[in-house]
């Protein structure tokens, strides 16, 4: 019999893994031996953090990031022909959204191994049930371009789109450019726009706000070098 996939969630913080992953799903990932890993150090710290126990040595890590080649998949995946199963894993949240993983759950599907997704928590779809926003009608738009002019025309265009099709857009910067973000949807958005910033969820220092950029620019606050998404509504 042939193996399975499994998409494997990890925390995405420095939190406690069983307030956020089930126990099942914690007992299924340190029963693996063989891993598809966006960083092979993060994964070892997060299986120790799992299971003390966990016999790493014992274990093989592939490395999928921006820098494998996609000849490297097929190798990736060939254990499952010989009946084993293979974890997939990112830094933080789940892999295949906003992380890599996509292009190997579609060299599995081609070849017709069974895909398993597990339950664990995603920063996306948290920061959406969190911003009381449009729930219903909702796009990730990935990162923004870096130039400060470029990107300010981007969330002006993901405001208009906001508007005309009642979409709230979703969109993530590197924490240490998030006060550059931040200020350049203040100064490029309407008064009336509403603006959700979900910081550090999960975490003890996690911080959820949604208000009008015209609150916004009287308001005081550092997210710099915290982990966050922005959301903008523009009615």
């Amino acid at each position: 019999m042939a193996g399975k996939i499994f998409l494997l969630p990890i925390t995405l913080g420095e939190s406690n893994p069983e307030s956020v992953i089930p126990k099942e799903v914690i007992a299924k990932i340190i029963s693996l031996r063989i891993f598809i890993v966006e960083n092979v150090r993060t994964s070892r710290r997060f299986l120790r953090l799992l299971d003390k126990s966990f016999p790493i040595d014992d274990s093989i890590f592939y490395e999928l990031n921006k820098h494998t080649k996609e000849s490297e998949l097929t190798s990736f995946i060939a254990p499952i022909k010989k009946g084993q199963d293979i974890g997939i894993m990112s830094e933080a949240g789940v892999p295949g959204v906003a992380d890599p993983g996509s292009n190997v759950v579609a060299l599995a599907h081609r070849n017709n191994i069974s895909v398993v997704p597990f339950v664990g928590p995603s920063s996306i779809l948290l920061a959406v049930m969190a911003a009381g926003l449009n729930g219903q009608n909702f796009a990730f738009n990935g990162y923004l371009p870096l130039k400060s002019g470029e990107r300010i025309k981007k969330i002006k265009e993901l405001e208009h789109r906001s508007k005309t099709e009642n979409q709230s857009q979703l969109f993530i910067e590197t924490p240490y450019r998030n006060m550059h973000m931040l200020n350049d949807i203040i100064s490029c958005c309407q008064p009336n726009t509403l603006l959700s910033i979900a910081v550090d969820i999960t975490l003890e220092t996690e911080f959820i706000k949604t208000d009008s950029i015209k609150n916004w620019k009287n308001t005081k606050i550092d997210i710099s070098k915290r982990p966050g998404i922005f959301t903008i509504h523009s009615y």
